[in-house]
């Protein structure tokens, strides 16, 4: 079975003045489709860059990238955005959600391109903020939320189009502790339902909840290791849950 991501030799050179920048240096992996990955690494060490291409957000300088069997390192802009429309699921640490539009509005504006209705857009939407536990929230503007409620929003909205992919960047960053476990909780429960995620962060802790993590130093893969901790706990659940 092919991979669902698959990268080789991904490299991405920076021209900064006079001066060009390695930011990845020669990257190749494979992410099978339903895994669990957390990207980790100190700043510059090619974890933001490696999500912008994995995002479709920026091209690689040289290397391939494969994505459910899509050769995406030769596409142009055009194509790029379709790709990041229908396939990838975008969760900031920001949110980067719209003030003046509602919490259905915001989950809903992915949509706008699909050709569905305005009511089938809207079904959806609700659909999504179902998943996510704001079912009574859906009227509610941004600064009427908390920020746990704002990054659930978030996390509705990239579900919306059911994507191939989830990618989220530093999604607990701006949140404390116990709205960041609640938070890892519904990326949990998103993975179970068969979404891949990828997850961008910095925090051991947060990481810990993926099945498989990935550390990046100066531009290239350190390691590459299965979270055996967390896989024994799932397949106990999924065991448990079956009996």
């Amino acid at each position: 079975m092919s991979a669902l991501i698959e990268i080789e030799d991904l490299r991405k050179v920076y021209q900064m003045g006079t001066e060009q920048v390695e930011a990845l240096k020669s990257v190749s992996l494979k992410i099978q489709k339903n895994e669990f990955v957390a990207l980790m690494g100190p700043s510059g060490s090619g974890k933001s860059t490696l999500m912008n291409l994995l995002g479709c957000l920026d091209t690689p300088t040289k290397g391939n990238y494969l994505l459910n069997n899509k050769q995406v390192s030769l596409m142009f802009d055009g194509e790029l955005a379709e790709i990041r429309n229908k396939e990838i699921g975008f969760v900031f640490q920001t949110f980067n959600l719209l003030p003046r539009l509602s919490a259905l509005e915001n989950v809903a504006l992915p949509l706008v391109y699909s050709g569905d209705s305005k009511k089938k857009r809207e079904e959806k939407a609700l659909r999504a903020l179902d998943m996510v536990n704001l079912s009574d929230r859906v009227y509610h503007k941004p600064n009427e939320l908390s920020g746990g409620q704002r990054q659930r929003v978030a996390i509705a909205r990239a579900l919306v189009n059911n994507p191939s992919i989830i990618l989220a960047d530093e999604p607990t960053g701006n949140l404390d502790t116990k709205t960041s476990v609640e938070i890892m909780r519904i990326f949990e429960e998103i993975h179970q339902l068969g979404n891949t995620v990828i997850l961008v962060t910095h925090e051991p802790d947060i990481a810990q909840h993926a099945h498989r993590i990935i550390r990046l130093r100066d531009g290239l893969i350190e390691s590459d290791e299965a979270n055996l901790e967390i896989i024994n706990a799932s397949n106990e659940n999924h065991r448990y849950n079956n009996n």
